[in-house]
C-alpha cells in the first residue's frame, strides 16, 4: 500500500480545506511530520485510518465527533484518500456522522456517515461503491488486515508498544489476540472442553442408566447388585469436573444372567405343581356338573306336568278368540269402503259451499245464474285488456325518470347562475393584483442580489478585527517574552561562566588533590615514585567534581530555558509579522465600526432576502389563482349551455308521454290501478269457475262409494255399515289376540315334547343328587389349585421381566461403551490443549501455545534491529515461564526479558531508561509489523508512520535509530516520522509543517 494524496476539510483541528502530497513526501523516502502539541500531527494518521476503515486508533475512535469545532457552521467534514494498493489505485471519500443546521427552521438535524469508494481505469475514475459494509470489506480484503492490524503495521504507535513491552502475560495476551487469528485455536480449547464435559455427562449418564437397570433387576429378584455406591450424573455447571464413569458396569450383564438361571428352575417346579392342581379340580368339576344336570332334569319334568294342567283349565278362552279374529278379518274387507263413503260426503258438502261463496263474489260483474262458459269468457276479457295496460308501463317510469331530471337540472341552474356572478367579479380584479406582485418581487429580488456581497463583507471585517486583537495580544505578550529571553541568557551566560571558573579551579588545584591522595609506600599515580618527599599544598578552595557536575548539570537547564525563550519569542514574532501583513496597523476600534456598518447592510439584504421569497411564494398563489378562476369561468359557461338545451327536450318529451298514460288508465287513478283491479276481477271469476267444476265432481264420487260399499258389506255378512264398524278391530288389537293364540300353541306343542322326553322321565323316576357336597370338593379342589397357579404365574413374570431387564441392560451397557471410550479421548486432548494435563510438560494452552509462537517470531524480528539501535547491548528474550505470582492455568509462554550483553544478565524490561524503552519499543513495533504483515497474507506496505518518542534518545542513539528507520526505505518504502523534536528538523529535510491558529491548524509541504 502506497499513499499517494490526502485531502481533510472540517476534520479533528483542521477548520478548512487541507491537501497532502504523499509523493511528493515520499519521493524523499524519509519525510518528517512536526508541529507544535495539539497541531494535529496525530490527526493526519487518523484521517489516513478513517479513510481506509472508518474508524480511527486507539481510544479516540470513542469520541464520535470527528468535525472540526473551528470550522463554518454548515461544513461538512470530509476525508479523501488516494492510494495504490496491489496494484490498483483507489480513491476513498468519507465523511462522518455529523449534526448540521436545519435548511429550514432552527436547530440540527444528523448527516448520517457516508462513503465513495473509486478506481482509476482506463483514464478515469470509476465508482465502485456507495456501502460503509462493502467499502470497508473491500479495502481490508486487499489490505489483508484489520484496522486494528494496519494500525500496529503502518501507523506503529510506540506509545502503546511501550506498554505492551512492560505489560503481563494477560495484558500481553490480549494485544496479540486482537492482531492475530488465534480465534480458532481458543475455539478449539472451548470445543474440546465442552466436548470433554458432554461425553462425561453422556457416559456418566449411561452408566447411571445401566445400574438404574441393575436396580430394578435386584428388585424383581431379591437380590443385591455387585457394585458399591451409584454413579452421579454431574450437574451442567460451566466448569464442573465431570465424573470418572463407573468402572463396574461391565460385570452387571454376567450377574444378571447368573439370576435368570437360578429363576427359571424355580419356574419349572411352579409350573408342576400348578398342573398337578389343574387335574383334580377338573374331575371335581365333572362330578358337580353331572349332578346339577340330575336336578335340572327332575326340574323340567314336573314342571311341564303343571303347565298342562294350565292350558286344560284356559281351553273356553281360547275358542273366544279364535272367533273374535275371523269377525274382524272380514270386516277389515269392508272398512275401508265404509270409510271412503263417510269422506266423500264430507268432500261434497265442503265443495258445495264454497261454489256459493264464489258465485256471490262475482255477483255484480255478471247476471246470476251465469253458466260457465259466460264466466270463461268474462275472466278471458279482462285478462286481454291486462296484457295491453302492461306494455304501457315503461312510458309511466319513463314519465318519472324525466320528473327526477327536470328536478336535478333546476338545482343545477340554480347553483351555476349566482357561482357565474361571482367569477365574473373575480376576473376583473384578479390580472391588476398580479402584475402588482410582480412588481413588487422585482424590486425585492434587485435589493437581495447584494447580499453575498454584504455576507463577504462582514467575514472580512470579522477577521480583521480579529486579527487586529489578536495582534494587540500579541504585542504584550512579544514584549513579555523578550524580557524573559533576555533573563534567560544573561542567566545561562551566568551559569555556563561559574561551569568555565569551577572547571578552571579544578584543574589550578590538580596537583593539590593529586598530592592529598599520596600515601607512604605506595606509587604516585603521576611519577610512580613510593617516596613523595614534598607533596603540593594549596591554600584555595578547589571544587569537587560533584560540584562541578551539578554546576554543569545548572548550566544545561538554563541553556534549555534559554532555546524554549528563544523558540517562544521567534513564534510570537512570526505570529505578529503575519497579523501585520494581514491587518496592518489600523486601530481596533474602526475595524469594529467597520464590522458594525458591514452587518447593518448585511441584515438589510437578509430583510429583502426573506421580503423577496415571501413575495415570490404569495405571487405564485395569486397567479395559481387566477388561471383557476379562469378555467372556472369556461366550465361555467359550458355547464349553464347544456343544461338549458337539455330542459328544452325534457318538457317536449313529458308532455307526449302525460297524454298516453291519460287515454289508457280511463277512470282509475293511475294506470297501475287498473291493472290491479282487472286482476282481481279475472282471479274472482277463474276461482268461481273452479268451485263449480269441483262440486259437481263431488256429488259423482260420493253416489258411487255408497253403491261399492254396500255390495262389498252383503258379500261379507253384514247387513249394515254399523255392524261392519262394529267388528272391525284395530291392527294392533288382532296382533295381540293372535300373539296370545301363537303362545297358547306354542305352549301346548312345548309341554307335549317335554313329557315324550324319556332322559326327563328317568330322571324323574332316579333318587336326587347331593349338590352340596359335591360344590364343597370342587371349592376345595380349586383352593388348591389357585395356591399353584399363582406361585406359578409369580415365576413366570419374575422370569420374564428379568428376560427384559437383562435385554435392556445388555443394550445399556453396549451404549456405554463407546461413550467412556469417547469420553477418555476427550478428556485427555482437552487436558492437553488447556494445560492441564500430565502429558503438557509446559502446562500451556493451545492458544497461548500459537500465541508464544508468534511472540517468538516477533522477537526474533524485533531483534535485528535493536542490536544496531543499542549498539549490541540489547536483546529481547522471549520466555516461556510464568510471571512472578501469576496462578493462573495455561498463561505461559508470553514472558519478556531483555539480555544486556555487558552484564552477561537478564533484565525485566521496566528496568529500561526512557531512551532504552524507546529503541526497544520501537524495534518490537517494528518487528511485530513484519510479522502481522506476513500473517495478513504479505501485504505490501509502501508507506508507515512512527509516532513520536525521539526526545528520549541520546545523540549517538538518535543516529543509530534514523539509521534504521532510513534502512526501512528499502524497497521503495516511504517512513513518515511523527515528532516535534527540534534536531529532527535540521536531520530530516522533508517535511510536512502542521501550524495551529485560533481559527484551527493548516499543513503545508516543505521539500
Amino acid at each position: 500500500m502506497r499513499l499517494h494524496r490526502l485531502e481533510v476539510a472540517a476534520f479533528g483541528p483542521f477548520s478548512g480545506t487541507e491537501e497532502i502530497d504523499f509523493d511528493a513526501l515520499s519521493d524523499a523516502g524519509l519525510f518528517l511530520i512536526q508541529g507544535r502539541t495539539g497541531a494535529g500531527k496525530t490527526s493526519i494518521l487518523d484521517a489516513v485510518c478513517f479513510a481506509l476503515y472508518g474508524q480511527v486508533p486507539g481510544v479516540r475512535n470513542a469520541v464520535k465527533g470527528l468535525r472540526s469545532d473551528h470550522a463554518a457552521p454548515g461544513a461538512g467534514p470530509r476525508v479523501v484518500l488516494e492510494t495504490t494498493i496491489r496494484g490498483r489505485r483507489l480513491r476513498v471519500t468519507r465523511s462522518p456522522a455529523w449534526e448540521r443546521p436545519k435548511l429550514r427552521g432552527s436547530g440540527t438535524t444528523t448527516e448520517h456517515a457516508k462513503v465513495i469508494l473509486e478506481e482509476f481505469e482506463r483514464g478515469g475514475w470509476t465508482g465502485l461503491t456507495t456501502r460503509l459494509d462493502e467499502a470497508g470489506d473491500l479495502i481490508s480484503r486487499l489490505l489483508g488486515m484489520n484496522a486494528a492490524q494496519f494500525c500496529q503495521v503502518a501507523l506503529l504507535p510506540q506509545g502503546e508498544f511501550a506498554g505492551f513491552l512492560r505489560a503481563g502475560a494477560d495484558e500481553r495476551r490480549k494485544v496479540l489476540e486482537r492482531l492475530f487469528a488465534t480465534e480458532v485455536f481458543t475455539q478449539v480449547e472451548k470445543w474440546l472442553a465442552d466436548r470433554r464435559a458432554a461425553t462425561g455427562r453422556e457416559a456418566a449418564e449411561l452408566a447411571a442408566a445401566a445400574s438404574s437397570i441393575a436396580d430394578r433387576i435386584a428388585e424383581a429378584t431379591g437380590s443385591a447388585a455387585p457394585r458399591g455406591e451409584r454413579p452421579a450424573v454431574p450437574a451442567p455447571r460451566r466448569g464442573e469436573q465431570v465424573p470418572e464413569p463407573a468402572a463396574d458396569v461391565e460385570v452387571l450383564p454376567a450377574w444378571a444372567a447368573e439370576l435368570a438361571g437360578e429363576h427359571a428352575d424355580v419356574r419349572a417346579v411352579a409350573d408342576a405343581l400348578r398342573d398337578e392342581a389343574d387335574v383334580v379340580v377338573r374331575a371335581a368339576r365333572e362330578a358337580l356338573e353331572a349332578g346339577r344336570e340330575v336336578a335340572e332334569r327332575r326340574r323340567r319334568h314336573a314342571d311341564a306336568l303343571a303347565r298342562r294342567d294350565a292350558l286344560t283349565a284356559r281351553a273356553e278362552e281360547r275358542s273366544r278368540l279364535a272367533s273374535g279374529l275371523d269377525a274382524a278379518a272380514r270386516a277389515d274387507r269392508v272398512v275401508p269402503l265404509v270409510r271412503a263413503v263417510q269422506d266423500r260426503h264430507v268432500r261434497a258438502g265442503q265443495a258445495r259451499r264454497w261454489a256459493e261463496e264464489t258465485r256471490s263474489r262475482v255477483g255484480t260483474l255478471l247476471p246470476p245464474s251465469a253458466s260457465e262458459d259466460v264466466l270463461a269468457k268474462a275472466e278471458r276479457a279482462r285478462r286481454d285488456e291486462m296484457a295491453k295496460l302492461a306494455d304501457r308501463r315503461q312510458e309511466a317510469a319513463r314519465l318519472s325518470e324525466l320528473e327526477a331530471e327536470r328536478a336535478e337540472l333546476e338545482r343545477e341552474m340554480a347553483r351555476l347562475e349566482p357561482e357565474e356572478a361571482r367569477i365574473s367579479a373575480a376576473l376583473a380584479d384578479l390580472p391588476g393584483i398580479v402584475e402588482a406582485r410582480r412588481a413588487e418581487l422585482d424590486e425585492a429580488r434587485i435589493a437581495a442580489a447584494g447580499r453575498p456581497g454584504a455576507e463577504a463583507a462582514v467575514a472580512d471585517a470579522r477577521r480583521r478585527l480579529d486579527a487586529a486583537h489578536r495582534r494587540d495580544q500579541v504585542g504584550h505578550l512579544l514584549g513579555e517574552a523578550e524580557a524573559a529571553h533576555r533573563d534567560a541568557v544573561d542567566a545561562a551566560q551566568d551559569a555556563r561562566q561559574h561551569v568555565l571558573d569551577l572547571r578552571q579551579a579544578r584543574l589550578d588545584g590538580m596537583a593539590a588533590v593529586l598530592a592529598g591522595e599520596l600515601e607512604d609506600g605506595e606509587p604516585c599515580r603521576v611519577c610512580g615514585s613510593t617516596e613523595h618527599p614534598a607533596p603540593v599544598t594549596s591554600l584555595a578552595l578547589i571544587p569537587t567534581e560533584e560540584q562541578v557536575d551539578e554546576a554543569q548539570a545548572d548550566a544545561d537547564r538554563a541553556q534549555h530555558d534559554r532555546e524554549g525563550a528563544a523558540r517562544q519569542v521567534e513564534a510570537l514574532r512570526t505570529e505578529r509579522d503575519g497579523l501585520l501583513e494581514t491587518v496592518g496597523e489600523s486601530a481596533a476600534e474602526a475595524l469594529a465600526a467597520d464590522l458594525a456598518e458591514a452587518e447593518e447592510l448585511l441584515a438589510a439584504a437578509t430583510a429583502r432576502a426573506a421580503e423577496a421569497d415571501r413575495l415570490e411564494s404569495v405571487l405564485h398563489r395569486d397567479e395559481q389563482e387566477l388561471e383557476r378562476v379562469r378555467d372556472a369561468r369556461d366550465g361555467n359557461v359550458r355547464a349553464l349551455t347544456a343544461n338549458r338545451t337539455r330542459r328544452a327536450e325534457l318538457d317536449a318529451e313529458e308532455k307526449r308521454l302525460r297524454a298516453a298514460l291519460d287515454e289508457a288508465r280511463g277512470t282509475d287513478p293511475t294506470l297501475e290501478a287498473r291493472i290491479d283491479r282487472l286482476g282481481r276481477e279475472a282471479d274472482a271469476l277463474a276461482e268461481a269457475m273452479d268451485a263449480l267444476r269441483e262440486a259437481d265432481r263431488a256429488a259423482e264420487e260420493l253416489a258411487a262409494a255408497r253403491a261399492r260399499a254396500k255390495a262389498t258389506a252383503e258379500e261379507e255378512g253384514f247387513r249394515t255399515p254399523d255392524e261392519v264398524l262394529a267388528a272391525a278391530m284395530p291392527d294392533e288389537e288382532q296382533a295381540g289376540l293372535r300373539d296370545r293364540l301363537r303362545r297358547f300353541d306354542d305352549e301346548e306343542a312345548l309341554v307335549r315334547d317335554l313329557l315324550a322326553d324319556r332322559t326327563l322321565a328317568e330322571a324323574a323316576a332316579g333318587p336326587a343328587p347331593d349338590l352340596d357336597a359335591l360344590e364343597a370338593a370342587l371349592a376345595e379342589a380349586e383352593d388348591a389349585r389357585t395356591g399353584a397357579a399363582s406361585a406359578a404365574d409369580r415365576a413366570r413374570h419374575r422370569c420374564e421381566r428379568l428376560a427384559r431387564l437383562r435385554a435392556d441392560l445388555g443394550s445399556a451397557v453396549r451404549a456405554w461403551r463407546p461413550a467412556a471410550e469417547r469420553y477418555r479421548v476427550a478428556e485427555r486432548l482437552a487436558g492437553l490443549t488447556s494445560g492441564k494435563h500430565a502429558a503438557n510438560r509446559r502446562s500451556m494452552s493451545l492458544s497461548a501455545y500459537v500465541l508464544a509462537a508468534r511472540l517468538e517470531q516477533v522477537v526474533a524480528a524485533a531483534n535485528e534491529r535493536l542490536g544496531r539501535m543499542s549498539g549490541g547491548r540489547y536483546a529481547l528474550v522471549h520466555t516461556t515461564d510464568k510471571a512472578a505470582g501469576d496462578r493462573s492455568h495455561g498463561a505461559g509462554g508470553l514472558g519478556l526479558r531483555v539480555a544486556d550483553a555487558w552484564t552477561g544478565l537478564e533484565r525485566d524490561p521496566v528496568t529500561l531508561s526512557g531512551g532504552e524503552s524507546f529503541i526497544s519499543s520501537l524495534s518490537l513495533a517494528l518487528g511485530l509489523a513484519d510479522v502481522v504483515t506476513a500473517e495478513a497474507g504479505g501485504a505490501e506496505i509502501g508507506t508507515l508512520f512512527v509516532d513520536e518518542g525521539f526526545g528520549t534518545l541520546d545523540e549517538d542513539t538518535l543516529d543509530e535509530v534514523m539509521d534504521v528507520l532510513d534502512g526501512l526505505r528499502d524497497g521503495g518504502r516511504a517512513v513518515g516520522i511523527v515528532s516535534h523534536v527540534a534536531e529532527l528538523r535540521a536531520r530530516i529535510p522533508a517535511q510536512l509543517r502542521v501550524t495551529k491558529e485560533r481559527t484551527g491548524s493548516t499543513a503545508r509541504i516543505v521539500v
